[in-house]
């Protein structure tokens, strides 16, 4: 039971710091409601509309994607790091995981995924 002793007090600390944050802040902090900063800000639009009117599905189409290719992406630094270790294996590898994400655009292209209209 003492191995756990360290991660319990770490897990206290880091509970003790946020609830004294948030007491703090909840202390210090003026408050001074207006309308204007109670009004919902979105980039810098004026809120038009009720807010909860539906999105088109494509809006949620392209995130999934960019998220998608994003996340792809990303083994694409490991690889770059480790280029030389892996040899002739890690290109192949790496040239057939850089295949299937072009196979997997082009699908998308001809689908039409990234069309707005």
């Amino acid at each position: 039971m003492r191995e756990y002793l360290p991660v319990l007090v770490f897990a206290a600390v880091a509970v003790l710091f946020a609830v004294s944050t948030i007491g703090v802040s909840t202390i210090i902090v003026p408050r001074r409601s207006s309308a204007r900063k109670m009004a919902p800000y979105e980039c810098g639009v004026e809120p038009v509309g009720d807010a909860r009117q539906r999105f088109e599905i494509k809006f949620y189409l392209v995130a999934v994607l960019f998220i998608l290719f994003d996340i792809e992406a990303v083994f694409l630094y490991p690889w770059a790091v480790a280029f030389r270790q892996l040899g002739l294996y890690g290109l192949v590898e790496m040239g057939l995981f850089i295949l299937v994400l072009v196979v997997g655009y082009l699908y998308l292209l001809f689908k039409r995924a990234f069309d707005w209209n």
